[in-house]
């Protein structure tokens, strides 16, 4: 059976958001370990030392990008730098097997500071993004910009489009990847992070594959 979406697309709208928007997963682990730290009631270090691992991790993440290659050679300097360490400073995980890891003392307080933040930037980014966005439909582009702005419309006509996953971790945590919209006429339009990318250009190859015909030019 042909791979086609289970119900006629007419619309594809398409947003680019920051890269703060993937800070969620520091957001949504503030906010687990927030619950079960009040729960626990002293500070936990096992709690704190996987929220800065998490946070690590997430800062790692959206300060670099790693295309497929990049992201192999990456693991496999992990894995060596491990092993290195483990044959030539056999001592240096010592603390952590004997139970004498580091404890940052993180508290409740601060995870729910930290969640109420993060919370409140994501949720302006997403309500932003309401304001802001391309609409393709089969026979032109819509561009809305700002409450009150005017919006912008271009033929669809001779339209191409150009899918690219710069970042490996980033189409992990969202399945996000850049779009460049290249139209017959006018600028190029470059969306450089477009949540669930595999399935936007999907859809919009449906929709531009299945361009309108009016009944006019039928019985013409």
């Amino acid at each position: 059976m042909p791979d086609t979406p289970p119900k006629p697309v007419t619309e594809v709208y398409l947003r680019s958001y920051p890269k703060v928007i993937f800070f969620w997963p520091v957001t949504l682990v503030s906010f687990v370990l927030w619950l079960l730290q009040m729960v626990v009631g002293e500070p936990e270090a096992a709690f704190g030392n996987f929220w800065l691992i998490v946070f690590f991790v997430n800062m790692f993440i959206v300060a670099f990008d790693f295309s497929s290659s990049k992201f192999f050679v990456l693991i496999m300097v992990v894995v060596v730098v491990v092993l290195l360490l483990i044959f030539l400073v056999p001592g240096l995980f010592a603390p952590l097997t004997a139970g004498e890891g580091f404890d940052p003392g993180l508290t409740a307080e601060f995870y729910l500071v930290t969640t109420i933040i993060m919370a409140f930037i994501l949720g302006l980014v997403v309500l932003s993004s309401r304001f802001d966005y391309w609409k393709i439909e089969r026979n032109e582009i819509y561009h809305k910009k700002g409450i009150f702005s005017s919006a912008e419309r271009m033929p669809t006509k001779s339209l191409r489009i150009k899918k690219d996953i710069p970042d490996v971790f980033e189409f992990f945590i969202l399945r996000a990847g850049s779009i460049t919209l290249m139209p017959g006429h006018g600028d190029v339009i470059n969306l450089p992070t477009v949540l669930n990318i595999n399935k936007k250009q999907k859809h919009i190859d449906y929709l531009l594959s299945h361009v309108s015909i009016e009944p006019d030019e039928l019985d013409a």
